[in-house]
């Protein structure tokens, strides 16, 4: 993007009444934002929508003061700029019809991976709910995606850490600017952020962490990912926003369900009850619903075992048993794996859940 064009773009966004679909139903009637302020009032009166006050508000010259201080500050702190037109914003993002017009950026963002998912979820997370968001992002390892969450306390950060952790790039969205970081207690972790991924926002330096915020930011961590994973959530939460917006974008959701008297869990549970999610209940599940290609078919055995590292040992004990059997009975499974029929069956039916084994007529199972 141009300098000049980047300044009245900016310049555009601190016009009161100018959110980012009236900016870009301007920039696309006027050719560019420089145009806009270079246009007369009788023809920018003429596009659908715009207003005797919204043209006063154009006329309104201390637009650019503002935009001399974002731009210094843009300058001093190597603050990147992603335009909605431009190659380098968000793919997914993109189509979306209310994205941002323009982008803030620190770090090492690389948006070239196609594969990116969003974690969110409680911030009261559960030790259920860390120990799920750990393990799924562990078995993705083989796929190298991108892990996109809120920076917020709970699942959040859980997300990112493990993500960082694990070698793979992490996008935290902020609903603020990039001269502060909210909560202040995980300024700690900016510098490895910045080193495995980075921050996105669309707020200007000056904005603080205010509630209507993180409904705007919702809208980019659902926007910009191929799909949205609510890990836990209460019956109400921002998580629910999330995912509904996904569902609006016609984005894939997953949750992960819990016990109906967990209440970090009643999110989760009725976004499957409604459909509004698919049930997550490992990371197989996420790779077949969004059909991800493996690597290679040289690697495709060493990333299903990945895939399935979530099994216990004496799953692990049945599904190896199993590899060797088109299918067997319960009972024999039971006899020859040396575990207990009451147990057998409590196990088989976790591996069905986790999306393993099937069952099949005369009580029998086989692998899937």
């Amino acid at each position: 993007m141009l300098q000049n064009e980047l300044y009245y773009t900016l310049a555009l966004l601190q016009v009161e009444g100018v959110g980012d679909i009236i900016a870009k139903k301007l920039i696309n009637h006027c050719g560019s934002a420089e145009e806009i302020f270079k246009s007369k009032r009788s023809t920018l009166a003429k596009i659908d929508g715009i207003g005797k006050s919204l043209l006063s508000n154009l006329q309104d010259k201390s637009v650019f003061q503002k935009t001399d201080n974002e731009l210094l500050f843009i300058e001093n702190e190597n603050i990147n700029l992603l335009y909605y037109q431009d190659n380098n914003y968000p793919e997914r993002l993109k189509q979306c019809f209310d994205s941002p017009v323009l982008l803030f950026q620190s770090g090492n963002v690389n948006l070239q991976n196609r594969k990116i998912i969003s974690v969110v979820g409680t911030r009261q997370v559960t030790t259920y709910g860390t120990e799920f968001t750990k393990k799924l992002i562990e078995e993705l390892i083989p796929l190298n995606p991108i892990i996109v969450s809120g920076f917020a306390y709970g699942v959040d950060i859980v997300a990112h850490q493990t993500a960082m952790d694990l070698g793979l790039q992490t996008i935290g969205v902020l609903a603020h600017g990039l001269n502060q970081i909210y909560p202040k207690v995980h300024k700690k972790h900016m510098v490895r952020m910045e080193e495995n991924g980075g921050f996105l926002t669309e707020f200007w330096s000056h904005s603080k962490p205010d509630r209507e915020n993180f409904v705007r930011r919702n809208r980019i961590v659902a926007g910009m990912s191929e799909a949205t994973i609510v890990i836990e959530s209460a019956e109400k939460g921002g998580s629910l926003i999330t995912a509904q917006i996904a569902n609006d974008y016609n984005r894939d959701v997953f949750a992960v369900p819990g016990r109906t008297t967990d209440k970090y869990s009643h999110g989760c549970n009725n976004l499957i009850k409604t459909q509004r999610a698919h049930v997550l209940t490992s990371a197989a599940d996420l790779v077949y619903i969004l059909n991800w290609e493996l690597v290679s078919k040289n690697t495709e055995k060493a990333i299903q075992k990945q895939l399935f590292i979530s099994l216990t040992d004496e799953e692990q004990k049945i599904y190896d048993y199993l590899q060797n059997k088109e299918n067997e009975s319960i009972d024999t499974i039971a006899l020859d794996c040396e575990i207990p029929i009451f147990k057998t069956s409590s196990i088989l039916l976790n591996m069905e859940l986790k999306g393993v084994i099937r069952p099949l007529p005369g009580k029998l199972f086989e692998i899937i």
